[in-house]
């Protein structure tokens, strides 16, 4: 294959030399993260998996990201930049090429733990009846500060994942699923914007594939302003809900929704008690010269959904 402006594809030739061990094929999706790119790459490249298939999907960015892709391009088995639709068709580009029998994708504010891909690559030879695999999670802060640990559940069920909001989730990059998984579910449903990896975890269950727990720290997502995860909390409760509907989870998603709702229904009477009172009112105009606001109202709307009516157009989401 001719690779076309922008793209790079690896001659299979040069590729390293392989070990029994399962080829795992990692895809990568990123667009302007420029700052958390070249970490993610090297925490995929150091471990030194002799089975790997690493693919990098890059939206078109506009900062330092292509620059830092071309550098480890020797590494990649494919990448390119060009405009998307977004962090799900980018991985669903990916997953395309993959020609591994273990997937997974690291989005580029994450990273793999030392070792992480020879756990995966050993369970899935030991557990041959498992359909995906399940490790210990963390997310830090930007001085590295773990600020949620996540242990998987001890059985992961469609029935468990019900409860996705009340601890039966895990953490999405230290997830692995292999091939035939993914070839009878996927791809990843586009119109899901941010728990459209839960929706595929449940497509997995409902088809009869196991998941395996393994006690063992794989990977750490970073927190940042940036984060889609982060930017979104209450969009991503909705999403979650409106995922779990779809698989039949209707208690678990009316328990998450009214709690949602009640927590709402004592915010903003109360809020707006604090808003009419006439101190408030008075320092308010003084303050605002010191002080902006936590959040504008403009922030709290993603995208997809200011353009929700509008004709899509090529766009790389927020968060990869």
């Amino acid at each position: 294959m001719t690779p076309t402006d922008g793209e790079h594809v690896r001659d299979p030739e040069t590729a390293a030399e392989v070990s029994e061990l399962p080829r795992i094929s990692l895809v990568t999706p990123s667009f302007n993260q420029g700052p958390y790119l070249e970490r993610t790459i090297r925490s995929v490249l150091d471990q030194n998996y002799p089975n790997l298939e690493y693919i990098i999907i890059d939206g078109g960015s506009t900062d330092e990201s292509v620059d830092i892709i071309k550098k480890y391009e020797p590494h990649l088995a494919y990448s390119v930049s060009e405009p998307d639709r977004g962090q799900s068709h980018a991985i669903n580009k990916g997953f395309a090429r993959a020609t591994g029998t273990v997937f997974a994708w690291l989005n580029s504010d994450d990273y793999y733990l030392p070792g992480a891909l020879e756990t995966i690559g050993t369970a899935a030879l030991e557990h041959p009846e498992a359909g995906a695999f399940v490790g210990i999670g963390e997310i830090i802060d930007s001085a590295g500060k773990v600020i949620y640990h996540k242990d998987p559940p001890p059985m992961i069920t469609l029935e468990t994942m019900f409860d996705w909001q009340e601890q039966g989730d895990f953490m999405q990059p230290s997830c692995f699923f292999r091939d035939v998984a993914w070839r009878a579910v996927g791809p990843l449903d586009e119109s899901v914007h941010i728990a459209f990896d839960v929706d595929l975890w449940m497509r997995i269950a409902k088809t009869g594939y196991s998941f395996f727990a393994i006690d063992r720290l794989l990977s750490q997502a970073l927190s940042h302003p940036n984060a889609k995860t982060t930017a979104y909390q209450n969009l991503k409760i909705v999403d979650c809900a409106l995922v779990t509907l779809r698989h039949g989870g209707e208690r678990a998603a009316r328990t998450c929704l009214e709690g949602m709702a009640i927590r709402l229904s004592w915010a903003e009477p109360n809020l707006e008690k604090i808003l009419s009172n006439p101190l408030v009112k008075l320092v308010t105009p003084i303050v605002s010269l010191f002080m902006k606001p936590a959040v504008r109202r403009s922030d709290t709307v993603p995208r997809w959904l200011r353009r929700r009516d509008a004709h899509p157009e090529p766009r790389a989401d927020l968060d990869r």
